[in-house]
């Protein structure tokens, strides 16, 4: 999938709850998104998701989904048919999604497809790096506190999903008038991410702050 880096008022935004951080051992236990027309929202898919397994305390503690709740919901390959089917070669837009979110979807489009899905995307989490480079956590609830933005509701899919359309309409506006400091610093362009100062054994070096994920490098 290639990262757009682009303003869009078409695309899809989605959000995911799981049993956990792990693509390995977790599970998706939820699915949203919004498809949004000229920058409004015309429509809106959300579904539990069966796990097939126990959802841990911790995870429900967070986004409060239970082994009741998703007992009669549909299996992932369902879920999952449906959601492809819903944002087709839409542009897709998340928060933290090319390093969380994605890696479920692609796991699981392997899984019971045999395919990965290679629609473009943004990722909010790596443009409010890039464009407030003065905020001291780049969490969806960090933005939504520096925006003003409610976050009631906060972590089941779908209000994450309203939370985080109004984040990214307040990001562009930051893409469209950044600030002299922005307009200088460099970003990675295999990755999107901000590029750091580093040293290295020979000396310093550009390398990108998506590290250990993305291994860009520059010269100094």
């Amino acid at each position: 999938m290639i990262n757009i880096d682009t303003l869009l008022s078409d695309y899809i935004l989605f959000d995911l709850e799981t049993t956990g951080l792990s693509t390995e051992n977790d599970q998706v236990v939820e699915i949203s998104a919004l498809k949004i027309t000229d920058g409004k929202i015309t429509d809106e898919f959300s579904t539990l998701v069966n796990p097939g397994i126990h959802i841990p305390y911790q995870a429900s503690s967070i986004n409060g989904i239970t082994d009741d709740m998703v007992k009669e919901a549909p299996d992932m390959e369902h879920a999952l048919k449906d959601f492809i089917s819903f944002i087709g070669d839409s542009i897709l837009v998340g928060h933290n999604i090319k390093r969380f979110d994605l890696g479920f979807i692609q796991r699981d489009a392997v899984r019971y497809f045999g395919r990965q899905l290679t629609n473009g995307y943004v990722d909010t989490l790596i443009l409010s790096r890039k464009y407030l480079p003065d905020l001291y956590s780049h969490s969806l609830c960090s933005l939504a506190d520096h925006y003003d933005i409610s976050y009631e509701g906060a972590h089941r899919a779908l209000a994450d999903c309203h939370i985080n359309k109004q984040v990214y309409d307040c990001l562009k506006k930051e893409i469209e008038d950044p600030s002299d400091a922005v307009r200088q610093m460099r970003t990675c362009p295999v990755c999107g991410n901000v590029m750091k100062k580093r040293n290295g054994k020979y000396g310093e070096f550009w390398g990108c702050t998506g590290f250990p994920d993305c291994r860009y490098t520059q010269d100094c």
